[in-house]
């Protein structure tokens, strides 16, 4: 099995892919060392061309890749797409188009919340996968048979999948659902990284305004290091430290070597200075650019007694539509949703509204009810107090 790596070979295999109406493609690539992904393998398929390019081939021009990627006559099948469009958009800053995402095609068409690429496969082929090349260091070169033959066997049941969730989307009259979800991943703005938004990426909660601000500061510094150092966050500074820093707000080198988060050495380094630096534009900050502070307290029973009924609601709607649950909505959009009518929440928009938004709402005011009919749950209009 060969591996493209020259741009004679490149050219020549996009020209033939550019005449087909749909190509399946995966991308193998690495990225516990690195910031931004490093692409190690391209797997191409259509229904006469089978492709693997080695994307670390020495003076492998893959701009015939790129203009396939955006060729609006040929429909780019990914599975999981996020990933393969945010390596495309970070190498040659553009995002393909049109695109059809499998995963999300199948939760569009009843296949559940958590179903794999390998029941998919063995459910609408009949197939069964080998997975143990699926973490195998792909960098490395040469790559194994074994790992070409995975590789390339990825984009080949691919290929397949498609027509098979086509028929079922058309049959259900839900491609207008796929299109809006496509509308999402193919946006620009889902893959641009602003430093300044780094701090909503952490899980961990701070205290005060203070030390929010802080960790905003320390958060935007870190990122912007790790991205043009092309390194992992935590290479920088791990979480743990951040909010370590952003709690305890030193102001001295030696305040800040104080902490036993940071190893020995760090206060007087030169990161050390820029942390200093960070923390002393958080502590300046205007008030009026923190957010308020989440105390992640207990909604009210009365509020709660809401949630709980737009799950039911959700639950119902999503068996009655043969539709996975979270693909309508998220255990924080209903508690957005029991907590305002107005909420910006995706379950409010575009067909999941139609779906289930209205009812929610509807729900909320009283004019819907929710009744146990032959053991299902369904909605039916309220009673008013006169009848």
């Amino acid at each position: 099995m060969d591996l493209i790596k020259t741009n004679e070979d490149l050219a020549g295999a996009c020209a033939r892919l550019a005449a087909a109406p749909y190509i399946a493609v995966d991308t193998e690539f690495m990225r516990e060392q690195t910031f931004w992904p490093r692409l190690c393998l391209i797997q191409i398929a259509s229904g006469d061309t089978e492709v693997l390019v080695d994307g670390l081939a020495p003076g492998l021009d893959l701009k015939p890749f790129f203009d396939l990627m955006i060729d609006e006559d040929v429909l780019k099948v990914f599975h999981s797409a996020r990933q393969d469009i945010e390596i495309v958009h970070h190498l040659a800053s553009v995002i393909p188009h049109p695109i059809f995402d499998t995963q999300v095609a199948a939760m569009v068409c009843g296949f559940g919340e958590a179903v794999s690429y390998t029941m998919l496969v063995k459910r609408l082929l009949g197939r069964n996968l080998d997975k143990t090349s699926r973490f195998t260091d792909w960098s490395r070169r040469p790559l194994s048979d074994r790992q070409l033959t995975y590789a390339l066997g990825d984009v080949t049941h691919l290929r397949d999948l498609y027509p098979k969730l086509r028929a079922q989307l058309d049959q259900s009259e839900r491609a207008s659902w796929l299109n809006e979800e496509m509308g999402v991943l193919t946006d620009p703005a889902t893959y641009q990284l602003h430093p300044e938004q780094a701090w909503k990426r952490l899980k961990m909660r701070t205290k005060t305004p203070k030390s929010l601000a802080v960790l905003m500061e320390l958060a935007a510094w870190r990122e912007r290091e790790a991205q043009s150092q092309d390194v992992p966050r935590a290479r920088i500074l791990k979480d743990e430290a951040l909010y370590d820093i952003a709690s305890q707000a030193p102001r001295t080198i030696e305040d800040l070597g104080s902490l036993r988060s940071l190893h020995n050495g760090f206060a007087r380094s030169m990161r050390g200075r820029s942390v200093l630096e960070a923390v002393g534009r958080g502590l300046e900050r205007d008030p009026g650019t923190i957010p308020p502070i989440e105390r992640g307290e207990p909604m009210p029973p009365e509020a709660q007694a809401v949630v709980d009924l737009l799950r039911v609601l959700l639950k119902a709607t999503a068996g009655r539509h043969g539709v996975a649950p979270k693909l309508i909505a998220t255990s924080e959009e209903l508690e957005q949703i029991a907590r305002s009518d107005d909420a910006d929440a995706a379950a409010l928009r575009g067909w999941r509204k139609k779906l289930f938004g209205d009812d929610a709402l509807a729900l909320k005011r009283g004019e819907l009810a929710l009744v146990i009919d032959r053991g299902e749950v369904s909605v039916r209009p309220a009673k008013s107090g006169a009848e």
